[in-house]
């Protein structure tokens, strides 16, 4: 299906928001599909760079994953590094046909175009996604020691990817086709390659722009900036990185560095110099402005006005504990031990006896509030807004489904459906989806995963049913509402005691549903550049396959080469800290469980209560809009406001304030008053500093880090962010005098 067979805007609805979606898909360089007639995608070209790209990244990915610090190469560096390769393929390949066997082909047949690039970019893109899964290998064998092999880690991850693949593909028409869904994240990749593609040619905008700097030049000149910069923010000065002045000034107050700091604090002070940590949650120059503002009022309020009177008022016992971590905690302020209620030896199941002469758990304040109760909440909201403001997705789905059954029945060939998502029946991924729950559920059984058969169909219950919600938040806001949490705690209330059974829940509920969003999002590209859905299909499915034997390989390669890996003595600090931490979640979910940790001792259960306003919030913003359609209700977004800040923990006040406000000052202010700039070049500022700063920090990483020069370097720009309560964690209260929480 072409873009020009897709829905378009009725006139009724062709007002503000229609000039605003042309904008913007102008700003994004993208044409029309005139402009790439008689360009072909599947050469032999596009599978050499292509399979190439995806084997070298999904090692170094997978790879890297393990290592502290983590290092990654983004989707962004290989598709800068693939234009020079593409061209330079032209340069050096003879141009002449080839005939083997009947089968003709060139190794050159024509330059090399966007279609391959993008196709390029989508095999990668797929292969790159290793984390969850990888995390997933690493955490069954090497923290709680079950090694099924080969065969089970093969099978279980294909199984994700495949499912996740199928509610993709069964979803397009809803997700993908419509013209007005744009998928904000890609505006990025769109402008890179129209301006890569476009150098040394005339640009259709410049002659009435007041800005002469061509697109690749302006290109070219903040990626060499940035390049350079980032290494002072990552290396040579980390405090422009963690720019918390005021606690520099007085580093041993709890109370300003709880408030002002941006490790532990609550980050009142937005301020760092490090486009890494701007770009921690999302691009900011990637979002719509109002779903920035909705995040940017949620920030306000939970954190800065609910979390912190909590905080001080001492609810939970949060006062003992920093106000911000990603650790939990027992009844002396430590991190909580759980060596200590489990083993290895009991198949790491919980020793009630243990756990109830040692500790409970505690969490710090926003760790129990933004991960768990807006969590809990978000689920709420989400089921509520889908049916009052998306009902006919819903219908149009379940319209699908019939069509689906008739094609059972023996209507005449040419009834049967295939026109909704071009020359790639639906059929195509259902049987990816009947495949994949084949596979889950024979690797589940065959090899004795405490999941069984009816926790895989239950968890890909729960991964269908949100799959459409969160899918279409990040469609138009390019934002993650995630329900890790929520899977967590159905699992642990399912399956008590059985971790095992917990992390392939999560793998298998959640897991998927990031698998099928990257899908969704590389269909939704290709489409943009009119790449037959055919050949989206098939280049999606080399690179599922180069995906699962990629990570398979490499994390078996790494647990049995690199000495002491996933301990705190590895070699080069392949610690394992995301598998780790990982861990540590399952052990609180699978092992202690939600029923221990919702006692009514605990004090916890009350975070279900947010579950009513989750439910309820939803219903008066709905009514509001249809009372005032015309009034900012109209941008009101309240999964945004209770799930936007659900990378909190890890980020921090700092990382959501400084996105914001660089994302409303492109987003609003720039693009209201120097329009003519924000169009031509905000994407490309985002390519270039996406790009050069990923590029920058995998220099760094082999030239200083990994070589042991950053040992030699200390001074005051690398140490005063650490002398500080900020970064040590202090809290705001002292234990009482018997040593432990009460």
């Amino acid at each position: 299906m072409t873009e020009k067979s897709t829905p378009h805007v009725s006139q009724a609805d062709s007002s503000d928001d229609e000039k605003s979606l042309r904008e913007v898909l102008n700003a994004a360089q993208i044409d029309t599909e005139d402009h790439y007639a008689g360009q072909h995608a599947l050469t032999l070209r596009m599978w050499v760079i292509g399979i190439t790209f995806s084997i070298v990244g999904c090692g170094l990915n997978t790879l890297f994953t393990l290592r502290s610090p983590s290092i990654s190469i983004a989707k962004s560096t290989a598709q800068l590094l693939a234009y020079p390769i593409g061209r330079l393929w032209d340069a050096s390949m003879p141009t002449r046909e080839f005939n083997i066997c009947g089968w003709k082909f060139s190794l050159n047949p024509h330059p090399f175009n966007p279609k391959e690039h993008i196709l390029i970019y989508v095999m990668a893109n797929i292969s790159f996604f290793t984390r969850m899964t990888a995390d997933l290998l690493v955490e069954q064998k090497m923290f709680f020691g079950l090694d099924s092999g080969w065969s089970f880690q093969i099978l279980m991850v294909l199984a994700l990817f495949l499912i996740g693949f199928a509610f993709s593909g069964l979803t397009r028409p809803a997700l993908v086709e419509p013209r007005k869904v744009v998928w904000p994240g890609l505006l990025n990749v769109t402008a890179l390659t129209a301006t890569l593609h476009r150098r040394g040619k005339a640009d259709t905008t410049e002659s009435h722009s007041t800005w002469k700097t061509s697109a690749f030049g302006f290109f070219c000149l903040v990626f060499l900036a940035s390049f350079c910069w980032y290494w002072l923010p990552d290396f040579l000065f980390p405090a422009l990185s963690y720019f918390n002045f005021p606690c520099w000034i007085n580093p041993d107050s709890p109370a300003v560095n709880q408030v002002f700091g941006v490790s532990s604090g609550m980050g009142l002070l937005p301020m760092t110099l490090d486009w890494s940590q701007v770009a921690y949650v999302a691009s900011p120059l990637l979002v719509p402005s109002w779903a920035i503002a909705n995040v940017a009022i949620a920030l306000v309020f939970w954190i800065y006005v609910v979390a912190t009177a909590c905080y001080y008022m001492n609810v939970w016992n949060t006062a003992y504990l920093p106000f911000q971590s990603s650790s939990i905690f027992d009844n002396t302020g430590h991190v909580y031990n759980v060596s200590r209620v489990l083993s290895k030896s009991s198949s790491f199941s919980l020793d009630v006896a243990k756990y109830e002469s040692y500790s409970p758990v505690y969490m710090p304040i926003t760790y129990a509030l933004s991960t768990y109760a807006l969590a809990i909440a978000t689920l709420a909201s989400l089921i509520v807004w889908i049916i009052l403001e998306h009902r006919d997705s819903i219908l149009a789905a379940f319209r699908d489904v019939g069509k689906l059954y008739r094609v059972f029945s023996r209507e005449p060939r040419e009834k049967k459906d295939s026109s909704r998502i071009g020359d790639v029946s639906t059929w195509w991924y259902s049987g990816c989806l009947v495949l994949g729950l084949f596979l889950a559920i024979f690797s589940t059984e065959y090899w004795n995963i405490q999941l069984r058969w009816f926790g895989v169909l239950f968890s890909f219950a729960v991964g269908a049913i949100f799959f459409f919600p969160v899918t279409l938040i990040y469609a138009n806001t390019n934002l993650k509402v995630g329900i890790e949490v929520f899977c967590r705690i159905v699992g642990g209330f399912l399956w008590e005691g059985k971790v095992l059974a917990n992390i392939w829940f999560v793998g298998l509920g959640y897991t998927t549903i990031l698998n099928g969003l990257s899908f969704s999002q590389d269909m939704k590209l290709c489409l943009y550049y009119h790449i037959p859905a055919s050949s989206v299909f098939w280049a999606q499915c080399v690179g599922i396959i180069i995906g699962t034997i990629g990570q398979v390989a490499v994390v078996n390669w790494a647990i049995g080469n690199i000495q002491g890996i996933c301990t705190t003595d590895a070699l080069n600090g392949f610690t394992c800290p995301f598998s780790r931490t990982s861990f540590n979640t399952s052990i609180i979910w699978g092992a202690v469980g939600p029923r221990r940790f919702f006692s009514a001792d605990s004090g916890y259960r009350n975070l279900f209560y947010l579950i009513i306003i989750g439910a309820t919030l939803p219903v008066i913003v709905h009514l509001l809009k249809r009372r005032y359609p015309t009034s900012f209700w109209k941008n009101v977004s309240v999964p945004l406001l209770l799930g936007g800040l659900n990378y909190i923990p890890p980020a921090t006040g700092m990382n959501y304030g400084s996105w914001a406000i660089v994302g409303l000052f492109f987003g609003y202010f720039v693009r209201k008053r120097y329009n003519d700039w924000w169009r031509r070049y905000n994407f490309v500022l985002d390519s270039a500093l996406e790009s050069s700063v990923s590029l920058a920090a995998f220099v760094i990483f082999f030239a200083i880090y990994y070589s042991g020069v950053s040992d030699r370097l200390s001074w005051w720009g690398t140490d005063v962010y650490k002398a500080t309560c900020d970064w040590t964690g202090c809290p705001h209260r002292s234990l009482p005098a018997s040593g432990n929480i009460e």
